[in-house]
């Protein structure tokens, strides 16, 4: 469908869901897997546009993996840190999880691999990993701008060593080089320079690496340590419920003044998008957690906020959603990198509301949105599935709202609009 109309209810939303498993550790137990010694059954995986582009890059390195999107399960059989293949051409899609821990994957290979993506992944940074891997004796020739796909890596395994690495526009490159460090030649430390972006994302990463078996030591923010010769072990391994897929459901609740919860899902949650729950209920939401699920009942009016949301970008498309329906001003502080995303974020979030009538000022890292009526308008989503989904809650207050390109949602969640319909009844 080309378009899709959002129902504005006259009643609160009352509903448990279920939501598929993270995007975000879906791809970084596929490339610990395919670099563990022996088999490992990833249960509740997701089955999106990006997690299927991964997949299908390992298959293409030689490592075998068997899908069964019925189950939610993905087995990998992973190779001890061999690259079988010698040769590949990997498209990544618009995946910025799988061009950057694929490109660091071949790195270990004894192989000459391209990389190459969707038009926007091509002007998505790659070139602070590509920097470091070039230092570390590693040829890499670029097709048209050096820093950006695509490329072709000459893979003679990963020095390792002392290296630095920004991490201002992504944290996902760093990440990338924290897991593939346990198979370089030698030790590695990593010294991160400058402000680090989404630092909640690299405590996944190392959260999931200590589960399959490799420790990760961190003398203070920004300086990292992994021993060379430690191997990651294949696995049984549950993937949480994503939690910034839940940020929709959670919102319609919030928005509405109803209730909802999600299965499996909770505090203790290894995401950093976990924090959601927090921005709720300083608006006012009530947060009810019990051993396997969380719930959110929203209040009668939400509250406005002034927020750093540096640690939970991928939330401000979310909270911009839903910030005309507060009683004060929403400011959203310190998320430039999401520029850089896969459309413009901060620009998007603003063209759309001011599409809906809203008054909003934009900041070089953030946005202030005014609370005020809102006027039915179609909403561009620029290719981007949280563009898609977080303004799909708007709707459900709004009469006439109209979601453009629905589609793109098959990123990270390819039933979304299933979920969500059958969540207003």
């Amino acid at each position: 469908m080309d378009t899709i109309a959002i129902p504005a209810l006259n009643h609160p939303v009352d509903a448990t869901v279920d939501i598929p498993g993270s995007k975000s550790i879906t791809n970084r137990a596929l490339l610990v897997a395919a670099l563990a010694q022996g088999d490992s059954i990833l249960e509740n995986a997701l089955f999106s546009e990006d997690s299927e582009y991964f997949a299908k890059c390992v298959e293409q390195l030689g490592i075998p993996i068997s899908l069964n999107p019925a189950l939610a399960k993905i087995q990998v059989s992973g190779k001890g840190g061999d690259i079988p293949a010698k040769q590949a051409d990997l498209f990544v899609g618009l995946a910025g999880t799988a061009a950057r821990f694929i490109t660091a994957l071949v790195a270990l290979g004894q192989g000459e691999y391209r990389l190459d993506g969707v038009p926007r992944m091509r002007e998505r940074p790659m070139g602070d990993l590509a920097t470091v891997l070039q230092n570390s004796g590693i040829a890499i020739n670029f097709e048209g701008n050096p820093g950006f796909m695509p490329y072709t890596i000459y893979g003679q395994q990963f020095a390792g060593g002392h290296v630095r690495l920004k991490a201002n526009q992504t944290s996902q490159q760093l990440s990338a080089l924290l897991m593939i460090a346990p198979y370089a030649q030698q030790d590695t430390t990593i010294e991160v320079e400058g402000t680090m972006v989404s630092q909640s994302y690299v405590k996944m990463t190392c959260r999931l690496m200590a589960d399959f078996g490799v420790e990760v030591t961190q003398t203070d923010d920004n300086t990292f340590h992994i021993k060379s010769g430690q191997r990651y072990q294949g696995r049984n391994y549950t993937i949480e419920p994503d939690a910034s897929n839940a940020s929709y459901f959670f919102a319609a609740a919030a928005v509405t003044g109803g209730r909802v919860r999600v299965n499996h899902l909770t505090k203790a949650s290894c995401q950093g998008d976990i924090l959601w729950l927090s921005v709720l209920e300083q608006m006012g939401c009530q947060i009810i957690e019990g051993a396997d699920y969380t719930e959110v009942v929203g209040p009668e009016q939400l509250q406005g906020i002034d927020i750093d949301m540096n640690d939970m970008s991928d939330l401000v498309q979310t909270l911009g959603a839903i910030a005309p329906y507060a009683a004060s001003p929403v400011t959203i502080r310190n998320v430039e990198h999401i520029r850089y995303k896969e459309t413009e974020r901060i620009r998007a979030v603003v063209t759309e509301l001011q599409r809906l009538g809203v008054k909003v000022e934009e900041f070089a890292d953030g946005m202030r949105i005014e609370p005020g009526p809102i006027t039915p308008a179609a909403i561009e989503t620029y290719h981007d599935h949280r563009m898609a989904m977080a303004f799909s809650v708007t709707g459900l207050r709004t009469p006439g709202i109209i979601i453009k390109d629905p589609g793109c949602t098959a990123k990270t969640f390819p039933d979304y609009f299933t979920r969500f319909f059958k969540m207003i009844g």
